[in-house]
């Protein structure tokens, strides 16, 4: 197994012969280089701060000075990768969880409020500090002591041949070298002293990677909660996309579509009044067979966008109408014994007509069958037909939206489809028939 962070690679017998030695020299050398960067810069901005406080324009500049961690803490969160990628705290990934919160409402102000209000601006800001003005000078000192000076061991034959035979050469101010013998036991020391140098690199890297991960990612109650508000806000999403299609669905079925029925009883009305053998009556004739077809095409539209069936009678019943409009034949066992929350119900039922769409453009299938049932506080639903199979939703169909949304509701959507078939597409979402607070599918 490779190994994920440094730590892991100090480990193994060919450390040495890795990239995890470059890496680790690449870090700290990159961490000098911010240290300097950010001691300047607050040195620069506490300064210009404090000359131009007494016209008051220099407080907005000292005041900036809190906010200085989070573009320092951004950087070493991206640096952390270089070293480790391992599981953040508490099973989460903390790298991907969110260093802050939304602000509540738009704007500056809000956005300055929340984040002086939160623990993690003020530890990011310590982490500056820390940066700029302590650890970055220790982390040149660790590259000097572990490589440069056995380096200009390694040199010393190659130094006193430049420097002619028959001269003394000084290495390091402290020894003294008079002949290619001494030079050369020299070099072997140094070696040796560079193999340990890069282990003792990556002892550094690790704990200074540690010590960032402590201050500028989020710790573990913070990473879970928002994990779960992720979450929520995922559902919120949904749940409002869906009472939004529901919302254009009854807007569609009281307006546009009574109004094309009035209309298409208007121009029958009219074919009645109008000589059966003129011109006027064939153009009525016309006009109602268009106002008949746009009325059809609008009520499948309709349905299309939120079933009527599923909002008046749940899951099994939508199942079952979709099952009648399809040019397969279609089984449909769903044995559900109570409703779902809508948010479930509309995601499983979208799966089940994309799934039995796929169907019939292009399986070749003579028949297929749908199975539904809850089971241990999850629904599960399969679609198979007995088609020529060789299915494969990463090659760009339907279903590879539908299981993103069915991946908001914390569920699972597989496909099953070797060449010759059969095909099964199988859902699993985690849900209680009876939806409760706690309830993510609430």
């Amino acid at each position: 197994m490779r190994p994920r962070t440094v730590w892991q690679a100090l480990a193994r017998p060919d450390y040495l012969l890795s990239s995890w030695p470059w890496r680790a020299v690449g870090y700290l050398l990159t961490g000098v280089v911010l240290g300097v960067v950010v001691l300047a810069g607050l040195v620069g901005l506490v300064a210009a701060g404090g000359l131009l406080a007494v016209v008051l324009v220099g407080l907005p500049l000292l005041g900036l000075t809190a906010f200085a961690g989070l573009p320092v803490a951004a950087v070493e969160r991206w640096r952390l990768g270089w070293l480790q990628k391992e599981p953040g705290p508490a099973g989460t990934d903390a790298a991907r969880v969110p260093a802050h919160v939304d602000p509540p409402a738009p704007g500056l102000r809000s956005w300055l409020g929340t984040r002086l209000r939160e623990a993690a601006t003020w530890r990011e800001l310590g982490h500056a500090l820390l940066t700029g003005f302590l650890l970055w000078p220790v982390e040149a000192l660790v590259v000097t002591v572990a490589l440069v000076c056995p380096a200009a061991l390694v040199a010393t034959p190659l130094l006193l041949a430049t420097a002619g035979e028959g001269r003394e050469l000084k290495v390091l101010k402290a020894v003294t070298v008079t002949g290619q013998a001494q030079a050369c036991a020299l070099a072997a020391l140094g070696l040796v002293a560079l193999a340990a140098g890069l282990y003792g690199v990556g002892v550094a890297a690790g704990a200074r990677a540690g010590l960032t991960r402590l201050l500028v990612l989020p710790r573990a109650g913070e990473a879970e909660a928002r994990v779960r508000e992720l979450a929520r806000s995922r559902v919120r999403l949904v749940e409002a996309f869906e009472a939004e299609r529901r919302r254009i669905e009854r807007d569609l079925h009281d307006g546009a579509q009574q109004r094309l029925v009035a209309l298409s009883m208007t121009l029958g009305l009219a074919r009645l009044d109008a000589p059966p053998d003129g011109p006027l009556a064939a153009q009525l004739a016309r006009a109602h067979a268009q106002a008949d077809a746009a009325l059809a095409e609008l009520r499948e539209l309709i349905h299309g966008i939120h079933p009527q069936v599923l909002a008046d009678y749940g899951l099994a019943a939508a199942v079952a109408d979709a099952a009648d409009r399809s040019p397969v034949p279609v089984a449909t066992e769903v044995d559900l014994p109570e409703r779902l929350p809508a948010a479930v119900e509309a995601a499983a039922y979208f799966v089940v007509r994309e799934a039995l769409a796929n169907v019939a453009r292009h399986s070749g299938a003579r028949r297929a069958r749908v199975r539904g049932a809850h089971r241990h506080g999850r629904l599960v639903l399969e679609v198979e037909d007995d088609g020529r199979g060789g299915a494969d939703p990463a090659a760009g169909s339907g279903l590879t939206g539908l299981g993103d949304r069915v991946s908001v509701l914390d569920g699972r959507l597989a496909v099953t489809s070797p060449p010759g078939g059969p095909t099964l597409v199988r859902v699993e979402i985690p849900c209680a028939t009876q939806p409760t607070a706690d309830d993510p599918c609430a």
